[in-house]
């Protein structure tokens, strides 16, 4: 059993493959790939803890995706995902990510914690990263996590942009920076560990 992360598939979303460069021609292109890329790298008794934006498009088609993809699903929704607290009707949501969407649980909070292997301590979790890291989108400050100064955060939203800042102590989990698929728990605790 593996433990995988991934953030901002952005199914069904047409304008993303030009806003991120992703190499797909159409948006059923780019579905097809990042669904044939999980099935290809996660096994049904592994679990995918996804740091939001699932889709920015049909409900209904991201949502088949979704529940066919294998392993235990936990999100940890964006500002794209209607099931985000940050919603005003986020609460009618929840129950359509899991029913619908084939999510096992959904941790509707700014972040969350987690345990890597080898890692010391606790890693954070959140779809945004740190506060006053990303100076070119600041319109969801109060929501993003606070650096503690000590802790790593795994954490989506940025895209391409980077894929990790060891000074800043954060890792992208975003498709767009790991081939288009989830990434493992144990490349991330290799990445933060550093070079032995």
């Amino acid at each position: 059993m593996t433990t995988f992360y991934t953030s901002d598939l952005h199914l069904g979303h047409k304008n993303i493959i030009e806003y991120s460069g992703r190499p797909y021609a159409s948006v059923e292109e780019m579905d097809s790939a990042l669904a044939q890329n999980w099935l290809d790298t996660v096994a049904a008794h592994d679990t995918v803890i996804v740091l939001g934006d699932v889709h920015l498009g049909k409900w209904e088609r991201a949502a088949e995706i979704m529940r066919a993809l294998p392993g235990r699903k936990i999100l940890l929704p964006g500002n794209h995902d209607e099931c985000w607290f940050g919603h005003k009707r986020h609460a009618r949501w929840v129950q359509k990510y899991r029913e619908e969407a084939g999510f096992d649980v959904i941790l509707n909070m700014t972040h969350s914690y987690g345990i890597l292997p080898g890692v010391r301590g606790t890693v954070r979790m959140a779809h945004f990263p740190w506060r006053s890291v990303d100076s070119t989108d600041d319109r969801y400050e109060e929501h993003r996590p606070v650096d503690d100064g000590k802790s790593w955060l795994l954490h989506g939203h940025v895209h391409e942009k980077w894929k990790i800042r060891p000074i800043a102590r954060m890792i992208n989990v975003g498709v767009d920076v790991w081939d288009y698929k989830p990434v493992s728990e144990s490349v991330l605790a290799k990445l933060i560990k550093g070079p032995s």
